[in-house]
């Protein structure tokens, strides 16, 4: 049963960023068309805001490795 737990917690935090990802990533190109003058700053953000949803998958493997070693 761990191994089921492990398998969801995994996939649905893959899922959901690659989501995220997608929704970060498009509205940023649609601020660059918009207004081309800020896409440096826009850039950067969309840099941050991607590198934060990547982190919420790899909490999700920690905790599926955890759930696994018990």
């Amino acid at each position: 049963m761990a191994f089921i737990a492990a398998a969801i917690a995994a996939a649905g935090a893959a899922i959901a960023a690659g989501i995220g990802n997608g929704q970060v990533i498009s509205k940023t190109i649609e601020g660059m068309a918009r207004q081309p003058e800020l896409s440096g700053q826009l850039r950067g953000t969309m840099f941050i805001g991607v590198g934060l949803i990547e982190a919420v998958p790899i909490i999700a493997i920690v905790v599926s490795f955890i759930l696994m070693s018990k």
